[in-house]
């Protein structure tokens, strides 16, 4: 909850007596590559998201988890989640989105639950009424799995059709929204809307 040369985040602290939890990504832009000798890229900064536990329960929670490695492969028992995974579109004045650590490309789905996807959960309680919501991507009506987007504005057309769970969190000096505000900007390729550099999740995990 605190930096190296500072005390800890009023705003996480609020977030956290309200109930709720707080992750958080540190992003770059570039690097991971097979060939980029350990590259990390630049870095773009730190979103702090505040999790509404007590409206999406079982939503945060996959989301978390993914955040923090507990959940593991079955299998092999390594830890599975959003570290080292990228954003995979970005749309400006809109949203960017991420979360397919299975492929990268918005293709992939997974649960904590032992199936593919899990169904919606509370779609009403929150809306897409500013920038900085916290959402699931999904592909119809209960098809949750493990990718989200944040919005870059308000999007009330997606009211009702995707579960709101969290947004980025009002911390000391901006800097998670600013860290938003980054990405959003990084050119893109293609209809996918692909960012033209990987924007990466260097480290990801709970305050």
């Amino acid at each position: 909850m605190q930096g190296p040369n500072t005390g800890p985040d009023a705003a996480v602290m609020e977030a956290i007596a309200a109930g709720n939890r707080v992750v958080f990504f540190d992003i770059a832009l570039g690097g991971g590559g097979d060939d980029a000798d350990g590259d990390e890229g630049k870095p773009l900064g730190r979103i702090k998201l505040e999790l509404f536990v007590n409206d999406c329960p079982k939503t945060c929670e996959n989301f978390r988890q993914f955040c923090t490695g507990e959940y593991t492969d079955p299998v092999t028992r390594a830890p599975v989640g959003y570290k080292n995974s990228s954003f995979h579109r970005v749309i400006k004045d809109f949203m960017i989105q991420g979360g397919d650590f299975l492929n990268n490309d918005g293709t992939g789905k997974t649960c904590i639950y032992g199936t593919s996807t899990f169904n919606d959960e509370n779609l009403t309680t929150h809306k897409h009424d500013a920038a900085g919501m916290l959402c699931m991507a999904n592909s119809g009506p209960n098809s949750n799995g493990c990718q989200f987007y944040i919005t870059c504005k308000n999007a009330e057309w997606l009211d009702g059709k995707h579960c709101v769970f969290g947004k980025v969190l009002e911390d000391a000096g901006g800097e998670s929204m600013m860290t938003v505000r980054k990405m959003e900007a990084v050119p893109t390729k293609g209809g996918a809307n692909q960012p033209r550099y990987p924007l990466r999740i260097v480290q990801c995990g709970e305050l």
